[in-house]
């Protein structure tokens, strides 16, 4: 029988820097063996008979097993197996082996414990996070002018939404002065030119088109007071004021995004808590607050059914949220430096995405969103 000192580090035993009883076989039982060299097993292709029970293992290195051609009889009883991301290698190999392998019953997590990994065709965690590297620092550029817009009465502009409603484009400028009127301007065939006056004196900071129930609407968030909701009407071709979103002062963003068919706000403010707001009956309701000292944007975003918000940050690191669909909300996911930032924008290729965030202060930033597997 092959032994191994069960008080040497990390408790592991490289099987090929020991006497071997046999060139096919090969007991390895009852020393507390917590797991073993990711080569133990190198070049082993007349082993038929292994045997690995009654230690405390609790988890194997991916394709320990991969070089064992001639196996033909495996025991992993008696062991301590973590049914998690480590185990995903091991339940596919139990499917595609030859070899007749003892029960690998699970000791964890607390929701698989019990159950034997031989029978489960997947686990309950999908294996698979993601991550956002940095991918390149651009510096700003220009565009050339196309036309001048009449502003006489805008003052102090801070933002610009574009959209289209049937037929027709128009953009609307939210003008933040505090004699400031923002402005809807329509597509005429030869340029963009002032159609209708909203909102007159309220310092403006941010507008946003959405759709409503099938309608058109628009949502202005207001530094002086509450954002107020507009519906465009189809018989008098215009923006009617519709209401407000009540509590939620000093708005400096706001944008609308889907998650599966709920519809959801994110409502930036520089000072206390941005919000997180999901479309009920008639009405926006608040699900979440996310401390925000210092922010100009908290922009959603989604690659590959993963929801997520980008929240920037004036005074410190900003942070990228995931979406929880088990408990609704968004977890803090990863801390990422950007100057001063203003947007955060999805790039997308025909193999890669990125997100690039505009700074106030520096270069934009490209960072890649990619795909990690955990069970490696």
């Amino acid at each position: 029988m092959d032994t191994v000192d069960s008080k040497s580090p990390d408790h592991y035993v490289d099987l090929r820097q020991q006497d071997r009883d046999s060139e096919t076989k090969k007991f390895i039982e009852s020393n507390k063996l917590e797991t073993t060299s990711k080569y133990a097993f190198r070049g082993l292709r007349d082993l038929t008979h292994l045997s690995l029970a009654n230690n405390n293992i609790k988890a194997l290195p991916r394709d320990l097993f991969i070089d064992l051609d001639s196996l033909i009889e495996l025991d992993l009883r008696g062991n301590a197996f973590e049914c998690d991301c480590r185990a995903k290698w091991l339940m596919t190999w139990l499917k595609n082996t030859n070899a007749t392998v003892s029960d690998v019953v699970c000791a964890g997590p607390e929701d698989m414990k019990g159950k034997r990994l031989n029978d489960m065709t997947s686990l309950q965690n999908e294996c698979v996070s993601t991550d956002f590297i940095l991918h390149q620092s651009v510096a700003s550029e220009s565009f050339n002018k196309f036309q001048d817009i009449e502003v006489s009465k805008i003052s102090k502009p801070s933002d610009i939404e574009a959209f289209q409603i049937g037929s027709d484009w128009f953009f609307v400028i939210a003008d933040s002065s505090k004699a400031g009127l923002s402005t809807l301007y329509k597509w005429n065939d030869n340029g963009f030119y002032s159609y209708q006056s909203l909102h007159e004196w309220y310092r403006d900071t941010d507008v946003e088109f959405l759709d409503l129930d099938g309608k058109a609407h628009l949502i202005l968030a207001s530094r002086s007071q509450v954002p107020v909701i507009y519906q465009w009407s189809r018989s008098n071709q215009k923006f009617i004021l519709q209401g407000e979103i009540p509590n939620m002062e000093d708005v400096v963003v706001v944008k609308h995004f889907r998650i599966k068919e709920e519809l959801y706000l994110a409502m930036t403010r520089y000072i206390g808590d941005s919000k997180v707001l999901r479309w009920g009956t008639k009405q926006f309701a608040e699900i979440q607050a996310l401390p925000s000292r210092g922010s100009m944007i908290l922009q959603p975003f989604s690659f590959k059914e993963r929801y997520y918000l980008g929240l920037g940050s004036d005074y410190t690191f900003s942070q990228i949220y995931l979406w929880d669909e088990d408990n609704k909300i968004f977890d803090r996911f990863k801390e990422v430096y950007i100057q001063a930032p203003r947007s955060f924008t999805v790039v997308s290729t025909d193999r890669r995405d990125f997100i690039f965030s505009s700074s106030f202060k520096g270069n934009t930033q490209i960072f890649e969103h990619i795909i990690i597997d955990l069970s490696l």
